[in-house]
Formats: C-alpha cells, structure tokens, sequence
C-alpha cells in the first residue's frame, strides 16, 4: 500500500494528480517544519506550509516554480509499512539544500504526518529566509 500512497505524492509534485492537497492530506494532519518550532496541525496549516515549500524548494531563482520546472529531485527513497522517506536536493541561490522528507500514511491512504529535515546550516538559513517571504504572500 505504501508504494501506491507515495506515487500519489510523486504525482502530485509532477503536477499530475489532480486532487492535489485536497486528497492527499488528512484532515488532522501534522506538519513538522524545520523552521518552525511547533507542529502545524491541521489539513488548512498543512496546505500552505507545503505550498510555501513548493515555491521555495523550487531552486535557484523559483519564484512560483513548480518542482517539475526546478533543480528540486528525490534522489533517494525508502519505504516500510505506512512510512516513506524521501531524500531530496536543490539549489537555492546558489545554495545546496539537502534533506528528507518524512512521510506517513494512515489507514486510508492519507498523509497524516509530514516532517521535512534539511542540512547544512547555510540551507537552514536560505530556507527560512525564503519560506517566510512565501508565508507572508500567502497570508
């Protein structure tokens, strides 16, 4: 089941699946940021913290890129139970970003959590910098 959950995720950051957000996440969702001290609970927070990483994760010079058009790629990935771990990388002015993607599903083929791990310290900072400019426009 879980190779099935995450080619849905894959789908959808190709921009081919077209129930996007709406049918991927649970309703009572978690997101853990690597930015954000506190979990975003909730399929609303969830939505725009993943559009705010869509834009920026979208690599050198992004804005409103879509990872298909971007340098962002999964470059590993394992998979077990209702869990998948996801590794990616991109550029961000000039800054390589590497992190995981940390994805579980629950019974009903949902993402009910959501935790994104990114290294080294220089892409910690550009990723902050950047998602709180998307955050900004989206509120």
């Amino acid at each position: 089941m879980i190779k099935e959950n995450i080619k849905k995720w894959h789908d959808h950051i190709n921009g081919e699946f077209p129930g996007g957000f709406e049918e991927l996440l649970a309703d009572d969702v978690i997101f853990y940021s690597p930015i954000v001290f506190s979990p975003q609970k909730g399929k609303d927070l969830t939505t725009l913290y993943l559009m705010a990483a869509g834009n920026t994760f979208g690599g050198d010079n992004s804005k409103n890129r879509s990872f298909q058009e971007s340098s962002f790629k999964y470059i590993k990935e394992v998979l077990d139970g209702n869990q998948a771990i996801l590794e990616f990388e991109t550029q961000i002015d000039g800054i390589y970003v590497n992190g995981v993607d940390v994805i579980t599903f629950n019974n009903q083929g949902k993402i009910s959590e959501f935790k994104v791990m990114i290294r080294p310290l220089q892409a910690v900072n550009i990723i902050h910098e950047k998602m709180q400019e998307m955050l900004n426009q989206y509120k």
